[in-house]
This record gives structure tokens, C-alpha cells and sequence, in this order.
């Protein structure tokens, strides 16, 4: 057995669910220091010097955007919440990375570019959809639910839209540019699957507890709450900046 395996075995239903909500209320924390897809200073200056085809450097950086990519990560978080069979897992991420890779590749290729704001702020959107879809309301509130895998699909073509958009205002040199953009792709690829190994870890063991799904409800509102909170900040961040 493991030590992560150990560490989740010793801890408690409720201490689970705490270290999962504190977690999730870290974030909240964190992302007032940096936008969502933001570009760190080295990592843009690396980007804006470079010429030619860099591949692993791109993958490496493809992965760290990801894994450090709090909006990414709540998503993904919700997508799978609920996703008990790996058949059912790989469907949802393949739609996330399909609109993900999508966008991202034509975005910066043919330069469509959208207010990093505006685009932040659907992503925040993202969040509080699925954690509504999670917890059942558009049932309860409107009496039909919304095709989960088209949902998941259209939010990571603005997830890709997010990321282009940073991407574009750091101007990368048109010479090694495809090779370089595939190579980003497939380290944010990489990023994802050890983003959701870990996730699916935790869940894992989470959900053998008796009392998961009274804990899923108020880890989902927390979500619910944050996602409504980065669409704020974003906005505030619009309305500021014209």
C-alpha cells in the first residue's frame, strides 16, 4: 500500500470532506493573484524570445498551464464528480480536450482573439453550470436537464478560447509556430491526465464513505460559489480596465 493510500485510508469521512473543501476554498485564494489562463512573467518572456521549434520546452509549459490552471481544474473537477465508470470518464474528458485543443490550435494559428475578461468570465460560468447540473437544479428549477456531453464539449471550446487569447498577447515567433502549438497541446493533454489521476484518486476513496453524498452536496455548492466568484472578479476586472 502506498503513503498517499495510507494517508486517505486514516482519514475520516468528515476530515475528507474538509480537506477537499479547504482545497477548493485555496483557490479562492490563490486566483486573486492571477488570472485565470495567465502567463507567468518567465514563462512569457521565454515565449516572446524563442525561435524555432521547441519541443519539449513547449510540452513542459503546455503541462504546467494546466496543472496550475485553477479554472481547468474546477471544471474538470465537476465533469467527473459524478462519473463513477472510466468508460464514462473518457468520454467527457475526450469532448473537454477535443473543444480544448480546438480553439486553442485555430485561435492562435488564424489569431482570433477575444477580451481575456469576457472569455474568463464564461469560464467562471462553466464552473456554476456544472455545479448547478451536479446538484440536480435545472431539474428541480426548469423540469429538463441539458445534454451533459454537448455542455462539456462547448465549455472547452471556451477553455481553448481562453487560453488562445492569453497566448496571442504574448506574440509567438511565426517560425516553428504549428510544431510548437501541437507541442503546447500535448503537454496540456498531459497536464489534464495527471490532473484527473489525482482527482480520480480522491474521489475514489471519498466515495466509499456513507456519507459522500451529503458531503457531494456542499462540496458542489462551494463550487457553485467560486465559480460565481471568478465570473465577478472578471467582470470587475472588465469594468476597470475600459
Amino acid at each position: 500500500m502506498t503513503s498517499t493510500s495510507r494517508v486517505l485510508r486514516a482519514l475520516a469521512p468528515r476530515q475528507l470532506a474538509t480537506l477537499t473543501l479547504i482545497m477548493l476554498a485555496a483557490f479562492m485564494l490563490t486566483v486573486s493573484q492571477a488570472l485565470a489562463h495567465n502567463v507567468t512573467a518567465g514563462d512569457a518572456g521565454y515565449i516572446q524570445e524563442i525561435w524555432g521549434v521547441k519541443i519539449i520546452p513547449f510540452i513542459y509549459l503546455g503541462a504546467k498551464h494546466m496543472v496550475t490552471g485553477y479554472d481547468h481544474i474546477l471544471f474538470l473537477l465537476g465533469v467527473v464528480f459524478f462519473l463513477y465508470k472510466m468508460k464514462d470518464v473518457g468520454i467527457y474528458v475526450s469532448l473537454f480536450a477535443i473543444g480544448h485543443s480546438v480553439t486553442m490550435l485555430l485561435g492562435v494559428w488564424y489569431g482570433w482573439g477575444i477580451n481575456a475578461y469576457i472569455i474568463d468570465a464564461i469560464i467562471g460560468l462553466s464552473v456554476v453550470y456544472k455545479a448547478l447540473d451536479n446538484l440536480g437544479y435545472y431539474q428541480k428549477w426548469f423540469g429538463f436537464q441539458p445534454n451533459t456531453k454537448a455542455a462539456t464539449l462547448i465549455f472547452g471550446l471556451f477553455h481553448g478560447t481562453g487560453l488562445a487569447t492569453k497566448i496571442l498577447e504574448y506574440d509567438i515567433p511565426q517560425d516553428g509556430l504549428l510544431a510548437n502549438l501541437l507541442a503546447f497541446n500535448v503537454g496540456v493533454e498531459v497536464g489534464q491526465l495527471l490532473a484527473l489521476a489525482v482527482i480520480l484518486i480522491v474521489m475514489g476513496y471519498w466515495r466509499r464513505h456513507p456519507d459522500f453524498m451529503r458531503q457531494a452536496t456542499v462540496a458542489n455548492l462551494v463550487m457553485m460559489g467560486l465559480g460565481i466568484w471568478l465570473t465577478g472578479y472578471q467582470i470587475a476586472g472588465y469594468i476597470a480596465s475600459t
